[in-house]
């Protein structure tokens, strides 16, 4: 009787375990709780000043791919802005007009923080400040400066960006800076210096001192080897991806990546279409170039291709820039009620991306970027609201919460920790 008992019991249970298995958890739902369990972290935010008024701020949820309702939704929890300054000539008044546009966004980023959303976003200058801002349930700001250019030739200078917040400097951008060649020099293979100018070796060093990671994702190929034989300390690219997936000088080859790994460093994948999948980027651009026009025409603004930007004046690429995601967001309805229309590059283009990275430099050297607001975004990870798509991703191909939290975010916090470690030891 008692075996009979035990029997109906097991045959029970089994019964109960066929109708709720344990082990029934989606991809979906095992991606959300690694999504709110991890601090994310996005590496490169461009910013318009225009966006940080009293009036017009990152609490509304503005025309922006970045902003503190998109961060909400998406699960954002750390956004690096970016003093962005355009590349002038080498001479005493282009560095003196990129000084005041630098120091405005320097001033908007303060005043986001402390005077417009204090109770929602505060600024961290350390990863154990983004470890406490975070779980006290308000969001990150910190401050990356892409383009050395403002700083003139005054070293003095990197000492004050670096009390203003900023932790991570580009010495050039698209052009040769008075630091060191930019990697539009392939181009034309027309070089200022065949890498770092004496200025910017001195420059390499002063970043050491002062606890300023040193972001390579501009610079030309032969700087960035010699910023790694000079800093004592290790460097990221703020925002690159695989060479050997996709031929853009911005993307960084894999005897960069392999340098990168020997040096301690991260690279921080970007969701920038273009240095994603060439063939894709350029078919769908095609396809979407008269669409942009005519889109553009009917709201009476001006469109642009990238190639022209350089061409175009601050104030003329200060209005593209507010313009051109109302134009693309239309222009990808009208694409989607086309069925020839030629697939966008998506979050899974991104991924592979880290795939590569990861498999040729180890996961502890990989990392997560957008570019939004300055040219970033792709299908599926197209503002900060769907940033959870990314986390999916990397969840359907099998990478642990641990591997995801290092792409996330812990990896770039180590080297900032290594970067501030060795100039305190340098001081």
């Amino acid at each position: 009787m008692r075996y009979s008992y035990l029997l109906g019991a097991i045959t029970i249970l089994f019964s109960c375990a066929e109708k709720n298995p344990k082990n029934t958890e989606t991809l979906e739902e095992k991606a959300k709780k690694i999504h709110e369990k991890v601090i994310t972290i996005d590496t490169h935010d461009d910013i318009n000043i225009k966006n940080f008024t009293d009036s017009i701020n990152y609490t509304q949820n503005l025309d922006t791919q970045v902003n503190l309702p998109k961060m909400e939704a998406g699960g954002l929890d750390v956004a690096w802005l970016i003093v962005y300054t355009g590349q002038d000539s080498l001479n005493a008044g282009g560095y003196a007009k990129a000084s005041e546009n630098a120091i405005s966004k320097f001033d908007a980023i303060h005043r986001l923080c402390e005077v417009y959303a204090p109770d929602k976003m505060e600024l961290a200058l350390t990863s154990d400040d983004v470890r406490r801002i975070s779980a006290s349930g308000k969001k990150v700001a910190m401050i990356g400066v892409e383009n050395a250019y403002p700083i003139g030739e005054d070293l003095s200078k990197f000492e004050e960006y670096q009390k203003r917040g900023a932790r991570y400097i580009s010495l050039s951008h698209n052009g040769h800076s008075q630091f060191c060649d930019s990697n539009t020099g392939e181009k034309d293979s027309l070089w200022l210096y065949n890498g770092l100018s004496d200025l910017g070796k001195s420059a390499v060093k002063e970043m050491n001192r002062l606890g300023m990671m040193i972001d390579i994702s501009h610079p030309s190929k032969e700087s960035m080897k010699q910023m790694i034989v000079l800093s004592k300390a290790p460097i990221i690219a703020s925002h690159s991806s695989a060479r050997a997936l996709c031929n853009h000088s911005r993307n960084l080859d894999d005897e960069q990546l392999l340098l990168l790994k020997e040096n301690g460093g991260v690279v921080q994948t970007v969701a920038f279409s273009s240095y994603l999948n060439t063939e894709k980027h350029e078919a769908r651009a095609a396809y979407l170039k008269e669409i942009h026009k005519q889109l553009a025409d009917s709201l009476e603004v001006n469109w642009y291709e990238r190639s022209q930007f350089s061409t175009l004046t601050d104030q003329e690429l200060i209005e593209f820039m507010e313009n051109r995601l109302k134009i693309i967001k239309l222009a990808n309805a009208e694409a989607a009620k086309d069925n020839t229309a030629p697939p966008a590059v998506n979050v899974s283009d991104f991924v592979d991306h880290i795939d590569y990275m990861v498999k040729l430099i180890g996961i502890d050297h990989v990392g997560i970027s957008s570019d939004f607001d300055g040219g970033g975004g792709i299908e599926g990870w197209s503002d900060a609201s769907e940033t959870f798509n990314v986390t999916l991703e990397l969840v359907k191909r099998d990478y642990s919460e641990e591997d995801i939290a290092k792409l996330w975010g812990g990896n770039l916090l180590r080297v900032l920790d290594e970067v501030q470690a060795i100039a305190t030891s340098l001081n």
